[in-house]
């Protein structure tokens, strides 16, 4: 597992993991049932503190993402709650387009930027348009 951290960023280090092993499961990295890292080896290699990697598992194991065992460690396995996860990425979504609308983006603009986004994760994934409605 490749994960980089930017120790310039404002975004918090425990939400880099985060946000890194989301995306390496939306483009195919990671698998179902691909284990994680302990959380000990994770920090070490990323040279952070083992507390926040925990953060990260524990922010993913509450977002469905992965599964901690004690025996096992962590491991991919996702969540098929899809209603949660479409309340989830709404409740995300009215603060992005909220600074969308700050700064003149247009809704067609936003729609551009999305359907791109969304077709690298398809391709990734290689999914066709079943996914597009």
């Amino acid at each position: 597992m490749i994960i980089e951290m930017d120790f310039n960023s404002s975004e918090a280090l425990y939400m880099q993991i985060r946000n890194q092993i989301i995306i390496g499961i939306a483009t195919s990295k990671y698998q179902e049932g691909d284990s994680l890292p302990s959380v000990r080896r994770l920090a070490e290699h990323v040279g952070i503190n083992m507390h926040t990697v925990n953060k990260a598992y524990t922010t993913l194991r509450e977002e469905g993402f992965i599964k901690l065992d004690r025996r096992k460690g962590a491991m991919i396995a996702l969540d098929a709650d899809k209603l949660q996860a479409l309340e989830e990425l709404k409740h995300a979504l009215r603060i992005l387009l909220a600074k969308a609308v700050c700064k003149d983006i247009t809704l067609g603009e936003i729609h551009k930027i999305v359907d791109e986004v969304f077709v690298e994760y398809q391709r990734c994934n290689g999914a066709g348009d079943k996914n597009r409605e």
